[in-house]
């Protein structure tokens, strides 16, 4: 099995990490909202969602699940924090991506050669890229080095956990072999 970070414990990070650490993967849950971290390390879950508090404990006290303020070394990071709209100037609404770039610029200091970084959140086209960019910048590797992909979550509350297994996911990668490498994570969780 793999290690995992997954960076953003909110209603799509924390039930990502939860799943995948019952899929067997050892999982580091991330987020930079200090009281979070501390209410998940007495158990205490933010979010409302069926079963969530029931797997979240479950997999702590397996020790598959472990929440921290800043990103370690893994195989895998997944970034799911938020993208909200803003308005420019001109009254028109745009993402607020500066969340996903803070996120991109905290793991590029973890990566290895190898690595994969995959993008959860919704995002624009070119996004993927744009990130991938910032993150060779920072990280003193090459793009050939990494891959790059997104899968953009898909879920409706008060079903996460179920629909993050059972929902068909659209995989995309900055090349074919990541495409390849984040299918095939996928697949451990995925039905």
């Amino acid at each position: 099995m793999l290690k995992c970070c997954v960076i953003g414990l909110g209603y799509i990070g924390l039930p990502t990490a939860a799943i995948l650490a019952e899929a067997g993967h050892d999982v580091m849950g991330v987020d930079t909202n200090h009281e979070k971290i501390c209410n998940l390390k007495q158990g205490i879950i933010p979010i409302k969602e069926p079963n969530l508090d029931i797997l979240v404990r479950k997999m702590t006290s397996k020790g598959k699940l472990s929440v921290q303020s800043l990103p370690c070394k893994a195989d895998i990071f997944i970034i799911a924090v938020p993208t909200p709209f803003l308005k420019d100037s001109k009254d028109i609404p745009k993402p607020d991506l500066s969340y996903l770039e803070n996120a991109a610029l905290s793991v590029s200091k973890f990566l290895e050669h190898g690595n994969t970084v995959i993008i959860e959140s919704t995002i624009p086209v070119g996004t993927t890229k744009k990130i991938s960019d910032l993150v060779i910048k920072e990280s003193n590797l090459k793009f050939e080095d990494l891959n790059f992909a997104h899968c953009p979550e898909r879920v409706l509350p008060g079903k996460i956990l179920e629909e993050l297994v059972q929902n068909n996911r659209v995989v995309g990668g900055l090349t074919k072999e990541a495409a390849l490498i984040a299918k095939s994570f996928y697949e451990t969780f995925c039905k």
